[in-house]
C-alpha cells in the first residue's frame, strides 16, 4: 500500500517527519508492505516548510485514488500577525482551499480503498475548504473552535477515527496517529514493535463511534 504524506509551502516539519518515520519503521517490520512517500500536490521537487526555511523533497505527485493512506500535515509559523506582512498559520491553512488540494482530497474520500488522515492543522485546512461538514474530527487545540464552526463535530481526543477520515490533534500527535494507522491496517503487534523501537508509548484513547456512549462526562 501507499502512504502519501503531502508537502505544501509552509508545512510543519514534525507533522511530516513523525508519521514518515513511524510508517517507514512499520514497513520495515512488515517486510516492505508500505511504500512511504513525500508527495506534492501538483509537482515533485523541494518544498519549503514554515520553520526557518527547512526544505523537504517531494519525490512524487499525489495519487489520490491509490489504495492506502493520504496524510495531510498542518502548518508552522506565527499564529498571529498582519496577514499582509506575515504568512501566519491561519493564512497558510486557509490558502490551501485555493490550491489543487480540495479536489484531490474529494477524490481520495471517494476512493474505496483510500484513507485520509490529518495531523494538527491539516484537519482545519480540510474543514476550511468545505470538506469536513458533518464529519467528526480534531485539530490543534487552538483551532478546534474554528473547526467546530465549519460544521464539523469536534471530539477533543488525541486521535479521532471517523471511518475513512482519521485526524489527530497537536504537533506531536503525528506519532500517535501513525502508530494507530499501523494498528488499524496491520494489527497491534506491528504497532507495538514500532513503539518498542522508538521507546515511545502511544498517548490517549482513540475515539471511534463504537460501543456505548457515556450518559455523563
Amino acid at each position: 500500500m501507499l502512504a502519501q504524506i503531502i508537502l505544501f509551502d509552509g508545512f510543519d516539519p514534525l507533522d511530516v517527519i513523525a508519521p514518515f518515520e513511524v510508517l517507514s519503521a512499520g514497513s520495515d517490520a512488515l517486510g516492505g508492505a508500505i511504500d512511504v512517500r513525500l508527495v506534492g500536490l501538483e509537482s515533485a521537487g523541494p518544498v519549503t516548510s514554515g520553520t526557518r526555511g527547512l526544505e523537504l523533497n517531494a519525490t512524487h505527485v499525489l495519487e489520490p485514488e491509490a489504495p492506502g493512506m493520504v496524510i495531510l500535515p498542518g502548518a508552522s509559523g506565527p499564529t498571529v500577525g498582519d496577514p499582509d506582512l506575515v504568512r501566519t498559520i491561519p493564512v497558510i491553512l486557509a490558502g490551501l482551499a485555493g490550491t489543487a488540494l480540495p479536489d484531490l482530497i474529494r477524490r481520495a474520500f471517494a476512493a474505496p480503498d483510500t484513507l485520509v488522515a490529518t495531523v494538527c492543522g491539516g484537519g482545519l485546512a480540510l474543514a476550511m475548504a468545505g470538506l469536513l461538514e458533518g464529519r467528526t474530527a480534531v485539530t490543534h487545540t487552538l483551532g478546534n473552535d474554528v473547526l467546530e464552526a465549519t460544521g464539523t463535530t469536534v471530539v477533543r481526543a488525541r486521535v479521532v477515527d471517523d471511518g475513512n477520515l482519521v485526524s489527530a490533534g497537536g504537533v506531536t500527535s503525528g506519532l500517535d496517529l501513525a502508530l494507530y494507522l499501523l494498528e488499524r491496517e496491520f494489527g497491534p503487534r506491528i504497532a507495538y514493535a514500532v513503539e518498542q523501537l522508538f521507546e515511545y508509548e502511544r498517548r490517549g484513547t482513540v475515539w471511534r463511534a463504537q460501543g456505548h456512549a457515556a450518559l455523563t462526562v
